[in-house]
């Protein structure tokens, strides 16, 4: 029998809600019973995403950030996304060490970090209109309940 669930959350954009929106993502991502280290790449792709959102989607003016987490069988998919700026050149943005905001010390590992983390990335921006990245994040098979 195939298993499914899903829930969105939206916040403000503030720095403060990066940390509860992995923890949200972590519990989220649990039913599916993955490894201590499944969750840390799960918390460390959802804190490079929505600190994306909040540093340069909305940079110095507020907005929400939605999160969205979907389970399909043994499959996770994540969604954060912003109404911001959006990104003028995707493919240079997910170059590993690029920024666009080098007087922040930024490391511009962001995308690489996700792409690391998840089995599949996937960036969807438009100027003046925000950016959408979705993680999936496959899992053997759920156990047995």
């Amino acid at each position: 029998m195939a298993y499914k669930n899903h829930m969105k959350l939206q916040f403000d954009s503030k720095s403060q809600n990066e940390a509860f929106a992995r923890v949200v993502a972590a519990a989220f991502a649990a039913q599916l019973d993955p490894t201590i280290e499944e969750i840390a790449d799960i918390k460390t792709a959802v804190s490079e995403a929505v600190t994306n959102a909040i540093i340069h989607g909305y940079e110095d003016h507020m907005g929400s950030v939605l999160l969205e987490c979907s389970i399909n069988d043994d499959i996770l998919e994540i969604i954060i996304e912003d109404n911001g700026k959006g990104i003028e050149d995707i493919q240079q943005a997910r170059e590993p060490l690029f920024t666009s905001k080098p007087e922040l010390e930024r490391s511009g590992m962001g995308f690489t970090v996700m792409e690391t983390f998840m089995d599949e990335v996937e960036v969807i921006s438009e100027i003046g209109k925000g950016t959408r990245v979705r993680m999936i994040k496959k899992f053997n098979s759920l156990k047995e309940e």
